[in-house]
C-alpha cells in the first residue's frame, strides 16, 4: 500500500518577511527539521511544482492573481518588500513561494489519484486559508487548500469536497470561496473573538455547507475534542465527501504567542486520526493536509510531527 507523501520545496523559504514578522521562514525550517528523523524515513518526499494559472483561477479572480504575480512582484523586485496590509507582504521571493505552496496541494491530489501516495502533508508557506477569491490578507497570498479542492474536482471522481480547519484563526477565505457551492463543505474550530473576526456559528453557507464551532479563549482539549466529536465529525459524515482536506494550523497550541487556546500536540494527533478514520470509511482514505499557522517554533515542530505520524498510521 502506498505511504504518506511529504510535499514541499525550498523556494517556500524565499518568502522573506519584514523584521519581527511571525510568519517567517523559520516556521517551515522547524517543521522540516521535526520530520527529518528516523521515524519519518518512510515518508515519500516530493518536490512541489508551481501551481498553474488554470489551477489558481479556479479559486481566485484573475485580477488578484495578476496583482500577486505581476505588479506586486515587480514592485517587490525593486523595493525588497511591499506591504499589502498590516499583516501581509510580498518580498522578492514571494511569488515563487506562493506558487510552490499552492502547487504542493495540487501535486498531492495528483499523487493520490495516481496511486503514488495514500495521503499527504504539504509543508509549505505562505499559508492560505485567509485569502478570499479577490485579495491577499492575514499572511496569505493564495488560498492553497481551495486551489487543491478545485483541482481534485477537476481531475475527476471528487465532486464533493470537504475542508476541516483547526487553525486557531477562522479561515475566512476558504469560507468565502466555498459559501455558494453546496458540494463544498468547510468546517472550522477557532478561537473567538480573534482575527479576522469571522466564523460565527450563524455563518452557514448556501446549503448549510459551512460549519463554524468557535471556542472561547482558554479552551483546551475537552472543548476542542467535544467540538470535533459532537459537531464537526458528524456533519462531515453526513456530507459524505469524495475527498477531505485539512487546513492544519498549529497555533491553537497552548504555547503559541498569537492566541489563547490551550491545545497540545496530542490533540492535533487525535483530530488527525479521527479525520483519517472517517476518510477511510467515506472516501478511500483520500486526505491532503496543508500547513497553515503555528508560531511557537518548538510547539510547531512537535505538533506537525504528531500530525504527520497520524497520517502515516492511518
Amino acid at each position: 500500500m502506498p505511504g504518506t507523501g511529504l510535499i514541499s520545496h525550498l523556494e517556500c523559504l524565499d518568502h522573506i518577511p519584514p523584521a519581527g514578522h511571525p510568519e517567517s521562514p523559520d516556521r517551515l525550517k522547524a517543521v522540516l527539521a521535526a520530520l527529518d528523523t528516523d521515524s519519518f524515513t518512510p515518508l515519500i518526499r516530493i518536490h512541489a511544482p508551481m501551481a498553474t494559472r488554470d489551477a489558481l483561477v479556479a479559486a481566485h479572480l484573475p485580477a488578484h492573481i495578476d496583482s500577486i504575480l505581476g505588479a506586486l512582484a515587480r514592485e517587490a523586485a525593486r523595493a525588497g518588500i511591499v506591504m499589502i496590509d498590516a499583516d501581509t507582504f510580498v518580498s522578492r521571493g514571494s511569488a515563487q513561494a506562493a506558487l510552490r505552496a499552492a502547487g504542493a496541494v495540487t501535486r498531492a491530489v495528483d499523487g493520490i489519484a495516481r496511486g503514488e501516495i495514500r495521503n499527504a502533508f504539504c509543508a509549505v508557506r505562505p499559508p492560505g486559508h485567509h485569502a478570499p477569491s479577490d485579495r491577499a490578507m492575514g499572511f496569505c497570498l493564495f488560498n492553497n487548500v481551495a486551489v487543491g479542492a478545485f483541482h481534485a474536482r477537476k481531475i475527476g471522481n471528487s465532486e464533493r469536497i470537504a475542508v476541516i480547519d483547526f487553525d486557531v484563526h477562522h479561515g475566512n477565505g476558504t469560507e468565502e470561496i466555498f459559501w455558494n457551492d453546496a458540494n463544498l463543505f468547510y468546517a472550522s474550530t477557532h478561537q473567538m473573538p480573534l482575527y479576522p473576526g469571522t466564523g460565527a456559528a450563524r455563518e452557514r453557507g448556501i446549503a448549510n455547507n459551512i460549519l463554524n464551532v468557535p471556542l472561547a479563549p482558554q479552551s483546551g482539549s475537552k472543548e476542542f475534542r467535544d467540538a470535533m466529536s459532537r459537531e464537526i465529525l458528524p456533519a462531515l459524515e453526513s456530507f459524505a465527501p469524495d475527498f477531505i482536506f485539512i487546513s492544519a494550523g498549529f497555533d491553537a497550541h497552548e504555547a503559541d504567542p498569537l492566541a489563547q487556546l490551550a491545545l497540545t500536540e496530542t490533540d492535533f494527533e487525535w483530530a488527525t486520526t479521527a479525520i483519517c478514520a472517517m476518510a477511510s470509511r467515506l472516501c478511500s482514505g483520500r486526505v491532503v493536509s496543508t500547513l497553515e499557522g503555528g508560531y511557537d517554533l518548538a510547539a510547531l515542530g512537535r505538533s506537525a510531527a504528531a500530525h504527520v505520524r497520524a497520517l502515516m498510521e492511518a
